[in-house]
């Protein structure tokens, strides 16, 4: 395949996505859930944006905290819960801002990679109830032919969920974060290494569109 035709295909799926998106992250929550007990008592979810998990979460917690940097997102989030919902939001530093746990959950979806990683995982750990669980839903960076085969047998799956998704709506679905992105730096085989170091005994699964997950229990 030439630079050009594949430069003319990537302009043709950018122009498709963009009047087709749809929520990677989102797609995540329902597996997120079924990685937790039924009933817990506290939760945290890292980088909440909107919100749309931390309410997921508290149909089955009795609390749950949500932490973003991004004041609007965060204000978004609190217009979007209902005041009587057992959530809240904060703004603040992952790292040095969250509310005292400890925390039967942990989650952390498409955020680690804005935080120091390791720095992240000891913290995630520190905060974390006896016999809790933390599940983290990250991207990285391709580096390896296994990384870009992944990619790119994503993108037919990537186009037909996103018509599923759109059939029928006359507008965009609203976007659940507004603070800027940045790419990943680590490639996968540096997030096993050093979440190893941190928390023996993690599981992991590399996922479609772009993720990576996972689970560590407390002991």
């Amino acid at each position: 395949m030439t630079d050009l035709l594949w430069a003319r295909i990537r302009r043709a799926l950018d122009r498709f996505h963009a009047a087709h998106p749809w929520d990677h992250n989102a797609h995540y929550h329902r597996w997120i859930m079924r990685q937790l007990p039924r009933r817990f008592g506290s939760a945290l979810d890292v980088g909440s944006g909107s919100g749309d998990l931390a309410r997921l979460l508290a149909s089955r917690a009795g609390k749950v905290q949500g932490i973003d940097a991004d004041p609007a997102i965060v204000a978004r989030a609190r217009e979007l819960t209902a005041p009587d919902a057992a959530v809240s939001f904060t703004v603040g530093d992952a790292l040095s801002e969250t509310p005292p746990g400890p925390y039967d959950v942990i989650t952390c979806v498409a955020t680690i990679h804005h935080l120091p990683f390791s720095d992240a995982l000891i913290g995630f750990r520190r905060h974390l109830a006896p016999g809790g669980t933390l599940v983290v839903v990250g991207v990285t960076r391709a580096r390896t032919l296994g990384d870009h085969l992944l990619g790119a047998a994503a993108i037919p799956s990537n186009v037909a969920v996103a018509w599923y998704k759109n059939k029928g709506r006359e507008a965009p679905r609203p976007v659940s974060m507004t603070a800027p992105t940045r790419p990943a730096t680590m490639t996968f085989q540096d997030v096993v290494r050093d979440t190893r170091r941190a928390l023996p005994g993690a599981r992991f699964r590399r996922r479609l569109f772009w993720r990576y997950t996972l689970v560590w229990r407390q002991p």
